[in-house]
């Protein structure tokens, strides 16, 4: 180890370097007499700068990775997304990326991304049957759906791909071969921006703080989208009371006793969880009949309300966090961290004005009391400006 000097400093920055052992901790210390000065031929003189890099301690890293469902068409967006994550978390930390699509990747998207993700790049292809019709569901049926979700104008209520989507999000992105050895996820998806510096790693938080579900937003479900979904949750519920949790969240998606379902959903395109629990018995035994109910396709179900749902069921309130000090958007919506000191301490350019936490979609995160009468009114009037 590199024996200090003291120096009069104007300046010190830094900087985390990649290293195959450990992580490299260097402190760039800019040393200079006086203040920037022209030479004699008025030129700017470029003062002294020392670099003093000393080994750190390695970072253990938590057996994570970020995951992302993307097409080869979406390239340039979720190249903005990485570069998102990259400059303002991943840089330091250089965990691993996992990329899924339902056809190969091509070259160009490959190039582009690996270039991108400090740490290690995966790539997989889906499997058919986690992207297609199961055999169980009846195509005439659900067509018609679609045709009338098409006529009622409900979003994304004529689109097969983002039913596809919406199931393999719910039930199947974890059982795919490249994210077995992981324990813990981060979804990212094309187009979203981060505002703020994330100065420590949700990963470890999520680790040491036995957390199991996480997210930034939450709001409301279209009504058209499942309207039946909460009729399989009871029945679930009633076969496997031995999965659901003493403490759990319930009265986060009912405010009768679960009686009904009141819309309430983590919004999951950005979602940061723990893969074993997905993977466990509980919440197979939950897919399994909410798939073979089939609202995938005979509605519209989401994989939102699919994770809230279960989450709010199956785990205990202090496993499930709110992460206020990460800044976020996905089109429309924003969250933008409370407190003037903290946005400053993180270098935040979002508005709080733009905050959606407290705005009438989202009102999940109010006081329960303050929650009963706003629920259907509120989501009667987003079905309504769609």
């Amino acid at each position: 180890m590199v024996e200090k000097e003291k120096y009069s400093l104007t300046d010190i920055a830094f900087e985390i370097s990649k290293d195959e052992a450990t992580f490299r901790v260097c402190v760039n210390q800019n040393v200079v007499d006086r203040p920037l000065r022209r030479d004699e031929f008025g030129l700017w003189k470029v003062p002294t700068v020392h670099s003093i890099c000393s080994a750190a301690p390695a970072y253990e890293r938590v057996n994570a990775t970020f995951v992302t469902l993307a097409r080869n068409g979406d390239i340039w967006e979720i190249a903005k997304s990485i570069r998102q994550v990259e400059d303002r978390f991943n840089r330091n930390y250089h965990y691993d990326w996992v990329f899924l699509n339902d056809v190969p990747f091509n070259d160009q998207f490959i190039k582009i991304t690996t270039a991108l993700v400090s740490g290690k790049t995966h790539y997989g292809v889906i499997p058919k049957e986690h992207w297609s019709f199961p055999d169980f569901i009846d195509q005439a049926k659900a067509a018609k759906v679609r045709q009338d979700m098409k006529e009622k104008q409900v979003i994304y209520g004529d689109s097969i791909s983002y039913r596809h989507m919406c199931r393999f999000e719910s039930g199947f992105f974890f059982r795919q071969e490249l994210l077995q050895k992981f324990d813990y996820y981060w979804r990212v998806e094309p187009s979203i921006e981060y505002f703020c510096d994330i100065g420590f790693d949700p990963f470890k938080f999520m680790k040491d703080n036995k957390k199991k579900y996480s997210f930034v937003i939450s709001l409301y479900e279209y009504r058209d989208t499942v309207a039946t979904i909460w009729d399989s949750v009871k029945k679930f519920m009633e076969k496997y009371p031995q999965h659901i949790a003493e403490d759990n969240n319930l009265e986060f998606v009912s405010e009768d006793g679960g009686k009904t379902y009141n819309l309430c959903h983590f919004w999951s395109n950005f979602e940061i969880g723990d893969l074993n629990w997905l993977r466990s018995q509980a919440y197979l035994d939950y897919f399994d009949i909410l798939d073979k109910d089939g609202g995938f396709f005979y509605e519209r179900w989401g994989d939102a309300p699919v994770h809230s749902i279960a989450a709010a069921l199956m785990l205990k309130k202090e496993e499930i966090h709110f992460f206020n000090e990460i800044a976020y958007r996905h089109v429309p919506f924003v969250h933008c961290p409370t407190g003037e000191q903290m946005r400053l301490d993180l270098k935040c350019h979002c508005n709080p004005r733009d905050n959606f936490d407290w705005k009438g979609y989202s009102l999940c995160l109010a006081p329960r009391v303050n929650r009963t009468a706003a629920c259907q009114k509120v989501a009667h009037k987003r079905q309504n400006e769609v």
